[in-house]
């Protein structure tokens, strides 16, 4: 007697060489229903977390729907619908960007091969691939020859990796005295612009909740030499070993450089290690009219670079880069499965030794194939575009007497908020806040907030360059319109409420 195998069925979901027709026809359908949707959907719906949550909710995950049309269909309405579109022109907010058609290529050919970048025999060509990606970007750095590097998530890992390389540096530079004598007096100074990562990494870290002194920035929201200089100073006198500066090159919200030069030379005479943190401003690297805007990286002891955002790649794509490449051993942990001596004494390169993570997708493919198709150039010239159209709208919104904006961007933000003339300045947070969140739920445009001293202000971050200045004096107006409007409706009931009195 012979009985049914009840994983018969789910084989057939399996993807092998004889399931191929069913994963073209299966990716080829969700293309058809992206695409469809690329071009006819606005940047975002409007839809609230109320209004979604039960749709997703109602779902049972228990009970299959078998057909990928069906839950193509069902995709549509828990998320193709109403996702947010960074390829649309007036999604303006975060720095998310649209992406290149070579670096989806790449995801597609990853993500079905599924490689995982820890070790040689998981990997093969990927490892290579990966290894000559992190060359290229350290010759484009100028880190020097003893240079390596490693792929992350973003740049929030590579920054943590980072610290924790600085931190095992300067708790052996302080030996013989022992770890949790010198943990709690390690110090990192960074700008007061910069990335909350590096609290957050100096939390996991270990390190006490002051360690992160923060340094004072420039009416350019830059890093001030002077300032950081004095309490290098004041740390060597109080015994504060600094296990690092980071500097910023390009601000998330003004896209501010720090002034690289200044500050490695302090940092060099001063023993401490170096690191930038070019998440936003890596785009540079492939610019032949801005690359001189990061003079002075080539300094650095270990560097952020993400190339999701300003080399147009799909998230994830990240990367560490160091000067020396001994500094990532504090990274390696020896598995017997993964990586025994045996590899080494034959040469067989592991990145697991280099990361702190353990299985890792295959993002440099998407990297690779867009130098090889585009080149670095088109992805400058692409970088380049944005960050013109970043200082015409600076000029626009100087310009406009609705609108106050601060510091011009070295970068592609923009940061401005509506101003009310007479009585209505008193509202003008409300009003700036209200028309974010006005414009996000008519679905016209997507713009983002921040503070400037304590005030609400927006935010432009230009990614895209399909985004024309139409685009953005569209997108003024609109925030005008819906500010504009509260102010009235504030002011009235001020009004009300005197007359009431």
């Amino acid at each position: 007697m012979t009985f049914p195998d009840p994983a018969a069925g789910a084989r057939a979901h399996l993807f092998n060489d004889r399931t191929l027709e069913s994963y073209r026809h299966s990716l080829a359908a969700g293309i058809d229903r992206v695409s469809a949707r690329i071009a006819t959907t606005g940047p975002f719906s409007g839809i609230t977390p109320d209004e979604l949550g039960p749709e997703i909710s109602r779902i049972d995950l228990d009970r299959p729907l078998a057909d990928p049309a069906a839950a193509l269909d069902e995709l549509e309405e828990v998320y193709l619908r109403d996702a947010v579109y960074f390829h649309h022109p007036r999604y303006l907010a975060h720095l998310n960007c649209p992406v290149v058609i070579p670096a989806l290529l790449g995801e597609a050919v990853l993500t079905a091969v599924n490689s995982s970048l820890d070790t040689w025999d998981q990997s093969a060509g990927g490892t290579l691939i990966e290894r000559r990606l992190i060359d290229w970007t350290a010759e484009r750095i100028g880190l020097g020859p003893d240079a390596d590097g490693v792929f992350t998530s973003g740049g929030s890992q590579s920054n943590f990796q980072a610290l924790l390389l600085a931190r095992e540096e300067a708790l052996a530079a302080a030996a013989p005295l022992p770890r949790h004598e010198v943990l709690p007096r390690l110090r990192v100074i960074a700008s007061r612009a910069g990335h909350f990562s590096v609290q957050k990494s100096a939390k996991m870290l270990g390190l006490s909740p002051d360690a992160v002194i923060t340094v004072e920035t420039d009416q350019s929201r830059r890093m001030k030499p002077a300032v950081l200089a004095r309490e290098l100073e004041r740390c060597r006198r109080e015994g504060l070993p600094v296990l690092a500066v980071v500097a910023t090159a390009g601000t998330t919200d003004f896209g501010s450089i720090d002034p690289l030069p200044e500050i490695a030379a302090a940092c060099a005479a001063a023993g401490v290690w170096l690191h930038v943190d070019a998440a936003y401003g890596c785009g540079l690297l492939a610019s032949r009219r801005r690359r001189h805007l990061l003079d002075g990286i080539e300094r650095a002891d270990s560097v952020t670079v993400d190339y999701h955002k300003s080399f147009f790649q799909p998230v994830s794509s990240s990367a560490l880069l160091v000067r020396d490449g001994a500094v990532l051993r504090h990274a390696t942990y020896h598995a017997d499965y993964l990586n025994p001596a045996r590899m080494a004494e034959r040469r067989i390169p592991n990145q697991v030794d280099k990361s702190v993570q353990t299985t890792r997708r295959f993002d440099a493919l998407k990297l690779w194939l867009t130098l090889r198709v585009m080149g670095a150039d088109a992805v400058g010239e692409l970088f380049d575009e944005v960050v013109d159209r970043a200082a015409a709208a600076y000029e626009l919104l100087a310009e406009d007497p609705r609108f106050e904006v601060v510091t011009r961007s070295q970068l592609s933000t923009v940061v401005f908020r509506y101003l009310p003339t007479g009585p209505g300045r008193a509202f003008a947070d409300d009003a700036n806040l209200y028309a974010r969140e006005a414009l996000a739920a008519s679905g016209a445009a997507v713009v983002a907030g921040t503070k400037v001293d304590g005030h609400h202000f927006l935010k432009f971050t230009l990614l895209n360059p399909e985004t024309t200045l139409d685009d953005i004096a569209h997108v003024l107006d609109l925030i005008a319109g819906h500010a504009a409007g509260h102010v009235d409706r504030k002011t009235a009931a001020q009004e009300l409420c005197r007359a009431a009195g």
